[in-house]
């Protein structure tokens, strides 16, 4: 079976100046990166996201709204985007201000070639490790939405350290029927033990499922 083929990672760059666009094009290139050039924080909210791990490069000082504005803005909708800030005019207030905010790295033009890729490479990597624990989240997701209403309740049973014969009484069905849903839960979980599925199910809490 042929597999989906592996989006290179992204960077994209916003900045007014078409010069450093240009320029941080050619060095992301040169490392194997596909750059998405932008001018402005508009230009950017307009474009569909990526399809992989992406690193934002974005300028502090742009027309209309800021770097810092659309960092904000990211942060409203809840989209994880890791951030390399560049600047001509930095202070000390409106780098705290990034950093504070979850920014990668808050660099002053002119930036050196390495300092900048060594930021991009962190971000890209921790993109890359968000979008990969979403997908485990999302198959763990379709597994458990698999489980019949009573296969969900043995599970919380399980998961909350009680017995076969503790489930059976909690939920009025003989410890024969328990054992035979906890093996189903088991199966179509993919657990390999009893802490394995405690750990599935705390992934599926915190990711929102009624459990």
């Amino acid at each position: 079976m042929p597999t989906a083929p592996i989006s290179k990672p992204t960077v994209i760059i916003v900045d007014d100046d078409p010069g450093i666009r240009e320029a941080i094009s050619s060095l992301v290139r040169s490392v194997g990166f596909q750059p998405k050039l932008m001018a402005s924080v508009d230009e950017f909210l307009q474009s569909g996201p990526p399809g992989g791990p992406s690193c934002l490069v974005l300028d502090v000082r742009l027309p209309g709204r800021s770097g810092l504005d659309l960092q904000r803005e990211l942060a409203d909708r809840h989209v994880q985007l890791p951030i390399v800030f560049i600047t001509g005019h930095g202070d000390i207030p409106m780098s705290v201000q990034a950093m504070k905010g979850g920014a990668i790295e808050f660099l002053t033009k002119p930036v050196r070639d390495q300092d900048l890729l060594d930021a991009i490479q962190l971000g890209l990597t921790r993109d890359g490790a968000r979008l990969e624990a979403e997908k485990l989240t999302a198959e763990m997701r379709s597994r458990f939405e698999t489980l019949t209403a009573r296969e969900r309740e043995v599970m919380a049973g399980v998961v909350a350290g009680r017995l076969n014969k503790q489930i059976a009484g909690d939920l009025g069905i003989s410890e024969i029927t328990v054992k035979v849903h906890r093996g189903q839960v088991m199966r179509k979980m993919k657990a390999s033990s009893v802490p394995d599925l405690a750990r599935m199910a705390d992934k599926l809490k915190a990711a929102g499922a009624n459990l």
